[in-house]
């Protein structure tokens, strides 16, 4: 399965896109809480956040996914803050111990699956420093989920994903 997270408020109506197997999105609905460091979704419910706005069962999620696919506007370098809030809702889907990879402490891998990332950034004027930041942040991201990266595209409007297939 693919996970789509996006920040394109009618991303299913909006785009037509072509997207090969089965999916899922996460897109922007009611409120989103930002995490607030309390580990309950490691340690309280493993798995699952204990916020309870609609995203608290993102990590779970994401450990059915074959492929995590964020489409965002980019913001300095990096996804647009719903997206990165969508993200940091998600930690449970690694596990609170540590492991050396890399030669780098990150947490241990909490499923199965292994992750393989693609990341579709719009805007208009984003700088070659931006799009090198993208590359670098998606990169620790494959890294902090034990992963893979697959794509990291870039287009000046969102309207533009729709000649790609997912």
């Amino acid at each position: 399965m693919k996970l789509i997270i996006t920040d394109i408020k009618d991303f299913n109506t909006s785009l037509r896109l072509s997207i090969k197997g089965d999916y899922q999105v996460i897109m922007p609905h009611g409120n989103i809480h930002h995490c607030i460091g309390c580990f309950g979704c490691w340690v309280k419910t493993p798995g699952t956040c204990v916020i309870h706005d609609g995203y608290e069962t993102t990590g779970a999620k994401m450990s059915q996914c074959s492929e995590l696919i964020l489409i965002s506007q980019c913001c300095y370098g990096s996804v647009s803050p719903f997206v990165k809030m969508v993200q940091d809702r998600a930690i449970s889907y690694i596990h609170p111990d540590f492991v050396l990879r890399k030669g780098e402490m990150h947490h241990k891998r909490r499923y199965q699956n292994v992750i393989s990332l693609s990341a579709y950034f719009y805007g208009d004027n984003i700088t070659q420093a931006e799009e090198q930041t993208a590359r670098a942040i998606m990169a620790a991201n494959a890294d902090n989920y034990d992963g893979l990266i697959k794509n990291i595209c870039f287009y000046k409007t969102a309207k533009e994903l729709e000649n790609i297939t997912l």
